[in-house]
């Protein structure tokens, strides 16, 4: 059932940005550089679906408040971008992120929601701003903001999907590892009964 609604979630955010692939349909210049952006560079694209991986792994309205807050500040940040408006430390900042949120995964770290919400929302604003910065001359400020945010939303989504199939994995795993321990406790058990004889 997960898997269909990743697959359905996934298709819907893709298919008006395939729509505008066709010529003749839009601006497929500016959508199609928009998409291309995130889905081109290390940075961007490790970051993004961390922050899937991370919402999945969190449960809950996380799933969706986590990359919602990144894709809302991105587009906030690609305006400020598109704008020529200064904002310090975008380079670190899209390295920070990658860093903290790959450290967020491992350490399987468990901050108040708010407080994930706002530091990945941040992470958004500078990943935005970037893509905005980086806008060809001669596309369509629209067209390119729609594609990279439905870029952005889709490598969300194969986080997500990534996460919670890590989830189901360490459950399952996990289990195994129960079944195993019982196993050996019970076969200590017997070796103890055997003794006792």
């Amino acid at each position: 059932m997960k898997r269909a609604i990743i697959i359905l979630a996934a298709a819907s955010v893709l298919a008006p940005v395939a729509a505008l692939a066709h010529t003749g349909a839009g601006d497929t210049h500016g959508a199609v550089h928009g998409f291309m952006h995130p889905v081109t560079g290390l940075d961007h694209v490790l970051a993004m679906v961390a922050v899937g991986i991370l919402a999945a792994l969190l449960g809950g309205r996380a799933i969706w408040l986590v990359p919602a807050s990144f894709v809302a500040l991105a587009a906030v940040g690609g305006l400020l971008g598109v704008q020529g408006v200064l904002v310090p430390f975008v380079e670190f900042g899209i390295s920070a992120s990658v860093v903290l949120l790959g450290l967020a995964i491992a350490l399987q770290a468990r901050l108040p929601l708010g407080w994930t919400v706002g530091l990945v929302g941040l992470f958004g604003l500078y990943h935005g701003y970037a893509h905005g910065a980086e806008m060809p001359a001669d596309a369509s400020g629209f067209a390119y903001g729609a594609g990279f945010l439905a870029a952005t939303a889709m490598l969300h989504i194969a986080g997500i999907g990534l996460g919670l199939g890590i989830a189901h994995m360490a459950r399952r795993s996990a289990t195994r590892f129960a079944q195993a321990g019982g196993a050996a406790i019970a076969l200590a058990g017997v070796v103890l009964l055997a003794r006792g004889l």
